[in-house]
């Protein structure tokens, strides 16, 4: 059984970069024992337009029982 962990990263408004690096979050959660799973953007798959306005990261790590 896995447990799942979402981080979502906001793009900054005027730059439309991410605020945050996505390698670093992933790097990160690796050391405290989470595996990168997937990076996703569920408003770009709802809002009908071509530009998102955060990305989700999926992580996941066996339950400790």
């Amino acid at each position: 059984m896995y447990e799942y962990k979402f981080v979502k990263i906001e793009f900054k408004k005027i730059s439309g970069k991410p605020s945050e690096d996505y390698q670093e979050v992933i790097k990160k959660q690796a050391k405290e024992g989470w595996r990168f799973v997937q990076i996703f953007s569920p408003d770009l798959a709802t809002s009908g337009v071509a530009v998102g306005t955060y990305y989700e990261l999926i992580f996941e790590r066996p339950v400790k029982q």
